[in-house]
């Protein structure tokens, strides 16, 4: 009888390291690794020995001294005495403002474009050509000028808004006499909390006239060796517990704060309001009318809020030769929001067309077939299934404009790189840390808008069984 046995193990040998696919992609990505480790490696020390020979040792102490320059739009307090690292975040916000704000009006002016385009109205489908072909093959930066140009150049001056004896002004305020748009810029009424704690001026009262505070603003940072935080760390006066401008790297406003809890906590509610009907509808067929108690959630906890912590508006007034009071859209802000979006809502025009295209054309005719007029076939049956399509690339466009924004410091506009890798690079001397931590920001922001925009399309795509 014969018997069978394994046949006998051969030893490893070198060799298959190289001859053996088994190994071979392995040997290769290893050597791939050390060649990658070793030039950062050599990049890294050159770089050490360059700035040794220069006198320069990698620093980021700079951040905390102070910037001693002006930075004219900005969302938190700051002065020129607030530290570097303070003027660099003013100048991250001033880029998140561009950016969330030009995406969402380049979104909106995309898919309207890009469903006008399919239009089988002759002119207006030839508009929107005309429209796309003319954006798109412009660079961005001329249109920004171009923007800030026409801004200064047609709307009025803040002097054509006075009141002379005798004279009709010029220009005049809109919208109740609370809107002005001029060539500076948009004044708008300002979100104030805490009426009872402050003046017309909205300067502190030495005592509150009433409860409706607010609860002022949390200083990050906050050092009772800066004379800006004196009045935070006091306990007696009218300004006592609140924090001056400049206190800490960064100012968190508290009723900001709960609003937005409140809010969020409505919306959350509201939402669950619509499950429960689809869920009733599922079942019976029959839907509930949920539109009063879906808008009483998020408005009547949200306005008791508001009127507890004491909110008002801060209206801007003409006084001198210029307005005052409200909050302030510089001119370089409006020309580089209209720019971007103008510019990138043409991309996203052409990316929601190809989107459309591809839907089945049948997808169409079933629901005409079905009593759908053409509004409702594009926002209930093609939108929603050209969406896994035209996601993916309406991420690019995002992150497009959101790198493009670097660009206003061709009309003065203080971003990131007006301020991190522009004034301040240029009073330290630290090109090589200023720079890289400008490169780890932007890497941020774009890999927090990818994240977000990835999730949304695993949310709308395609889900096959």
């Amino acid at each position: 009888m014969a018997t069978l046995t394994d046949p006998p193990k051969q030893a490893f040998r070198l060799s298959q390291l190289i001859y053996d696919t088994r190994y071979r992609s392995i040997t290769i990505q290893i050597v791939a690794l050390i060649g990658f480790l070793l030039l950062i490696g050599w990049l890294v020390n050159n770089t050490a020995q360059n700035l040794a020979e220069l006198g320069k040792q990698p620093s980021f102490r700079f951040l905390g001294e102070p910037s001693g320059y002006d930075i004219n739009q900005r969302l938190i307090d700051y002065t020129s005495q607030s530290t570097h690292l303070r003027a660099a975040f003013v100048g991250l916000l001033n880029t998140l403002l561009v950016a969330v704000l030009g995406c969402i009006t380049a979104t909106i002016l995309g898919v309207l474009i890009g469903v006008l385009r399919l239009s089988k109205n002759w002119l207006i489908a030839r508009l929107m050509t005309v429209y796309v072909e003319t954006f798109r093959n412009v660079p961005v930066l001329l249109w920004i000028v171009f923007t800030m140009a026409v801004i200064i150049e047609t709307l009025p001056a803040p002097r054509d808004f006075r009141h002379k004896e005798g004279e009709v002004p010029v220009a005049s305020m809109s919208i109740n006499d609370s809107v002005a748009v001029t060539n500076r810029g948009i004044y708008i009424p300002e979100a104030l909390f805490g009426s009872d704690a402050r003046d017309e001026k909205g300067e502190f009262l030495p005592e509150p006239t009433g409860w409706r505070v607010g609860l002022g603003d949390f200083p990050i940072g906050a050092s009772p060796d800066n004379k800006a935080c004196e009045s935070y760390y006091a306990a007696e006066g009218p300004a006592a517990g609140r924090p001056a401008t400049g206190c800490g790297t960064v100012q968190v406003s508290l009723d900001l704060i709960v609003v937005l809890l409140v809010l969020g906590a409505g919306l959350f509610a509201a939402h669950k309001v619509k499950t429960r009907a689809d869920a009733i509808q599922e079942a019976t067929g029959i839907r509930p009318t949920t539109w009063y108690l879906r808008l009483g959630v998020i408005v009547v906890p949200t306005a008791i809020v508001l009127w507890a912590l004491g909110f008002y508006l801060g209206y801007p007034e003409l006084k001198g030769f210029n307005f005052r009071g409200g909050t302030h859209l510089r001119n370089s802000l409006i020309a580089l929001w209209l720019a971007l979006s103008l510019y990138t809502a043409a991309f996203i025009a052409e990316i929601v067309r190809s989107g459309i295209m591809a839907i089945s054309e049948g997808q169409t005719e079933a629901a005409a077939a079905l009593g759908l007029r053409s509004k409702r076939i594009m926002s209930l049956v093609i939108l929603p299934q050209a969406l896994r399509v035209i996601i993916p690339p309406l991420i690019s466009q995002y992150l497009n404009l959101t790198k493009n924004s670097s660009l206003a410091i061709a009309v003065g506009y203080m971003d990131l790189t007006g301020t991190l890798m522009g004034i301040t690079l240029n009073q330290t001397g630290r090109e090589l840390e200023t720079v890289l931590l400008g490169m780890l920001i932007y890497l941020i922001i774009s890999l927090s808008i990818s994240a977000v925009m990835n999730w949304y399309n695993n949310r709308v795509k395609l889900v096959e069984r």
